[in-house]
């Protein structure tokens, strides 16, 4: 495969995958902001949403005061913010249609549809009308790519390539989430001598765990009221949990070694080994070390990665 045609696979399926996981993130802090609390909590719900996607300067710059209207606009509405959602789906389409060949025609014509159908929604004023059906909608239209692929594509490097753009994205998003939702949990309940809000703390976590669609798999697993560190396990080590960090980079490993030559096995080793971390990897000891060093490190590997992937099978930045 063309080096160049494997560069637009990827990034279509990263710019998918990234859409949905804006619109699940916007989703929670909206649904969350319905709720009654206090004026810093709403502040500091949206503050973290800007730092997980390392969007505070910039909205700082254009807005300054964080106002959901403001955060939701930037990240919905923004074309010049390019982790918005219509610029992910926007890149999403236009790498599809550079490797249109590549495609079968179910996958081509979800991509487009769901940017004409986003421009009409956008248009007539559906997200300002109800957000919680904007996004529920942006993470069906993402859903109904993933399923297409899988169920049209040939077997082949192609739809490798596509996976791997899927997966290094979500294990991306899920650090970030956990990172900075249980840095924010450190601060409001477990600092000096703060009294944690229990009904406050049973939302938060509950939220965190909807907004990878983990509550119910949450309740199956562990069958117990919601506890911090079996959140951070459910998220990080669970090997069946599809947003773990553990299932992702699982799947990475997997379609590296589909698409690897003798010539390109950096990526794979740099990928396996951190992949056997997370397999023999305990929570307490992760927690022991502190997690938020943890998951700065993961993100930095997984971006390591990410380039080294790019100098072997993609094209040149």
């Amino acid at each position: 495969m063309l080096s160049r045609t494997a560069d637009h696979l990827f990034w279509m399926a990263r710019y998918t995958e990234r859409a949905e996981n804006t619109a699940r993130m916007l989703d929670v802090n909206y649904q969350m902001s319905l709720l009654p609390q206090s004026a810093t909590e709403a502040v500091q719900g949206w503050q973290g949403l800007l730092s997980i996607s390392e969007l505070s300067r910039s909205y700082e710059a254009l807005y300054g005061e964080i106002t959901p209207q403001k955060v939701m606009e930037f990240m919905v509405l923004d074309e010049d913010n390019p982790s918005s959602i219509i610029s992910c789906i926007k890149s999403a389409r236009e790498n599809a249609r550079a490797v249109r060949g590549s495609l079968t025609t179910e996958v081509w014509e979800t991509q487009n549809q769901t940017w004409l159908e986003l421009r009409r929604m956008i248009k007539a004023g559906e997200f300002a009308r109800d957000p919680g059906q904007f996004f529920e909608w942006v993470k069906f239209r993402s859903h109904l790519s993933r399923g297409v692929t899988v169920g049209t594509m040939l077997m082949d490097e192609a739809l490798h390539f596509l996976r791997l753009g899927t997966f290094l994205e979500r294990a991306d998003n899920t650090a970030r989430l956990v990172d900075v939702k249980f840095h924010a949990a450190e601060t409001e309940f477990f600092g000096g001598d703060h009294t944690p809000d229990q009904e406050f703390d049973f939302y938060h976590w509950s939220a965190i765990l909807r907004s990878v669609s983990g509550f119910e798999i949450y309740r199956k697993v562990y069958r117990n009221v919601i506890q911090p560190e079996l959140v951070a396990e459910l998220l990080i080590l669970r090997a069946d949990m599809p947003r773990s960090l553990h299932a992702c980079l699982s799947e990475v490993v997997s379609n590296l070694g589909m698409v690897s030559g003798e010539s390109t096995q950096e990526s794979k080793r740099r990928a396996g080994k951190l992949l056997a971390e997370l397999q023999f990897g305990r929570i307490d000891e992760i927690l022991a070390n502190g997690l938020h060093a943890y998951l700065t490190q993961f993100l930095d590997r997984v971006n390591d990665i990410g380039a080294t992937i790019s100098r072997e099978f993609l094209v040149p930045s």
